[in-house]
């Protein structure tokens, strides 16, 4: 299994960047300079363009150095110790991506080895007005978005970012909705690969905590969440929740990634209090 976010592309320049991934990881400069043939780049160019090329193939993935490399077939499920994580939370006009939503921010920290590093964090042009009730709790107005790049844009950048990645985010069908609806508009290809959600994983590891919202849980692990309702601070503080939620599943003896998706699927056993049989009035008489 390749253990993260995956979409496969194909063409003869992919197979020429797999075959000069097999000596070892790579960095986009000397990608670009071997696969595409240019000798001297930018580092954002070539970010952009080694993005382009890789991020959606299931078979690359970007290392936490943000160096690309092959990802090795693997017997069984992988050990969480060596997974990394996506982290994504996303700021968006609404709840409905198919009504007509889209994200106005988005964020991804990246969580491998028990550190943590901001991916992406930008504000993105909807293309539609903001409304003001998400302007009341976001405090992302028109004037700040304006300028600023559309989705389409970023697209290959944040595919990049979750390439061989678990992502992760806590309410993960909202995140996971509008990340996968705005991929597949821009670049017209379809998210897949393992997830995981805080809150789910909150209720199994944290079963008397009353209320999962992610200040709750924040709260319960004492970790300070910074400029909360905006992306990068909520991402921020998802991947230190999700840190914690690792080390609290270790405890129970659950170390692979397969075992952490059967966790976070598992339900909650209450014992239900049985109901007194009440008489029928046949049996009253």
């Amino acid at each position: 299994m390749t253990g993260g976010v995956q979409a496969r592309p194909a063409g003869k320049l992919v197979d020429k960047a797999l075959d000069y991934l097999e000596a070892g990881p790579a960095n986009s400069t000397a990608l670009v300079h071997e696969v595409l043939g240019i000798a001297s780049t930018s580092s954002p160019v070539a970010e952009r363009l080694a993005s382009a090329l890789l991020a959606s193939d299931p078979r690359v993935r970007r290392r936490f150095d943000a160096r690309w490399e092959l990802v090795r077939q693997t017997v069984g499920s992988p050990k969480l110790t060596e997974c990394t994580f996506a982290v994504v939370d996303v700021e968006t006009t609404g709840s409905s991506p198919g009504k007509g939503d889209r994200i106005i921010e988005i964020a991804i920290a990246v969580l491998y080895g028990g550190a943590v590093k901001m991916a992406i964090d930008t504000l993105i042009d909807p293309e539609r007005p903001i409304p003001s009730v998400i302007t009341r709790v976001t405090r992302i107005t028109q004037e700040k978005i304006r300028g600023k790049p559309c989705f389409t844009e970023i697209a290959s950048d944040v595919v990049g970012a979750l390439a061989g990645r678990i992502f992760v985010a806590h309410n993960l069908r909202f995140d996971w909705s509008f990340v996968s609806l705005e991929t597949r508009r821009a670049l017209d290809i379809t998210l897949d690969g393992p997830r995981l959600c805080t809150v789910r994983l909150a209720k199994r590891l944290i079963p008397g905590l009353r209320s999962r919202s992610l200040d709750s849980v924040a709260r319960y692990l004492d970790i300070a969440i910074e400029n909360r309702h905006r992306a990068g601070g909520d991402a921020m503080a998802t991947a230190l929740v999700l840190q914690q939620m690792l080390n609290l599943a270790g405890e129970r003896g659950v170390d692979t990634l397969c075992g952490l998706e059967d966790l976070q699927r598992r339900r909650n056993r209450k014992k239900r209090k049985k109901r007194a049989v009440l008489p029928t009035p046949m049996e009253e008489g």
